[in-house]
């Protein structure tokens, strides 16, 4: 339904603009809607708007002319200030005919406008200021779901359905170009994997929310407990900020394993996730970088309700606590950043599904 604006009519459209100002995961899970726009405007240049250091991992997305990304510039306010008016002054060359913001913020609804695109769309948000409506010439508010569909590929595409947009396509996929590959078997055989076993597992324990992280205890348990029974090494992954803690996690492992946290930039951590054999680890970027590379994925979801981001297919698992509190929604139990439902969760029942993983992956 349009809360503004009329539905489109047949018109000449040749450059659109999807700007997606959302985490990691939202970029992954944008991918359905590039290809559908990319489906019903076959001819139009189709160019993306993200944070700074996420457009790497769509780079060799094939429906994608251009890739923006909003940056923190550094510096003075007359230097910061310089430089934002350039990138408003090379979005305005573009001359954009139709832009999509497919977040609530408010800077993705400015950079809609200031793009003086003559048509731009928003969903009907309604915590939002009053002014943010007044942007955009198309306001939509799709109808409500009747039945659970799961992934989060859906939070984008049903915006753009309601311009008559779609595509049967809604699993997340990303490409890894050669260099990256060529870049990441360096980085990999410099840490001397190679020698080891030609197959090996990824996990990633850490998260930017707390909340979401499962006991580091446990990880070494798992990583002791995969390495004596499947004799496969682990490499752990992560942002530079999770690197101390990588460390201080191997140390305490007697099973064999590898700290390339910090050590890569998100499309060499695509890379590394898309040569792993399985990777597993917390409600985080990694599993939604994993699963659109083509790596199966276990994910270990606490308050947060994996229906909403656990990647679809039979190649992907979840383990959930036990606690019926869970999912929760919520931010930790009482805003503390800490989980009971995971605090409870034991060692045994992510075991019970990484051997399930491994009985079908590796067949006797």
């Amino acid at each position: 339904m349009f809360i503004k604006g009329q539905p489109l009519q047949k018109r000449d459209t040749e450059n659109i603009l999807i700007i997606q100002l959302g985490d990691i995961g939202d970029v992954v899970w944008v991918t359905p809607t590039l290809w559908a726009v990319k489906e019903k405007y076959p001819d139009a240049k189709v160019s993306i708007l993200v944070w700074e250091g996420f457009g790497t991992l769509l780079a060799e997305d094939p429906s994608l002319h251009k890739i923006f990304e909003v940056r923190r510039y550094k510096g003075s306010f007359f230097k910061k200030a310089i430089e934002q008016i350039r990138f408003i002054r090379g979005l305005r060359k573009e001359h954009f005919d139709l832009v999509f913001d497919l977040r609530a913020g408010d800077r993705g609804a400015i950079m809609a406008y200031i793009t003086g695109a003559p048509v731009r769309v928003s969903m009907f948000y309604c915590e939002v200021p009053f002014w943010r409506n007044m942007l955009f010439t198309h306001v939509v508010d799709p109808p409500v779901p009747t039945k659970k569909t799961l992934g989060a590929a859906e939070q984008s595409l049903r915006i753009v359905r309601e311009l008559g947009i779609d595509t049967e396509n809604t699993v997340p996929k990303l490409w890894v170009s050669e260099n990256v590959k060529e870049q990441v078997h360096k980085l990999l055989d410099g840490e001397g994997l190679f020698g080891i076993n030609q197959r090996w597992i990824t996990l990633n324990p850490f998260s930017r929310w707390q909340y979401k992280e499962w006991s580091h205890d446990k990880w070494v348990q798992v990583i002791d407990w995969i390495w004596d029974r499947h004799g496969f090494p682990a490499v752990i992954v992560g942002s530079h900020e999770e690197k101390n803690k990588a460390f201080e996690l191997v140390k305490k492992c007697r099973g064999r394993v590898f700290n390339l946290a910090g050590q890569t930039t998100l499309s060499e951590l695509a890379g590394v996730l898309a040569l792993s054999f399985l990777h597993i680890g917390v409600d985080s970027a990694a599993p939604h970088i994993a699963a659109a590379v083509g790596t199966p994925t276990i994910t270990i979801y606490g308050p947060s309700d994996w229906r909403d981001w656990a990647p679809p297919g039979d190649d992907h698992r979840v383990v959930t606590p036990d606690d019926d509190c869970a999912p929760c929604h919520q931010k930790g139990c009482d805003s503390t950043g800490w989980s009971r439902c995971l605090h409870n969760l034991e060692t045994d029942k992510v075991q019970r599904a990484i051997q399930e993983m491994m009985d079908i992956l590796t067949p006797r």
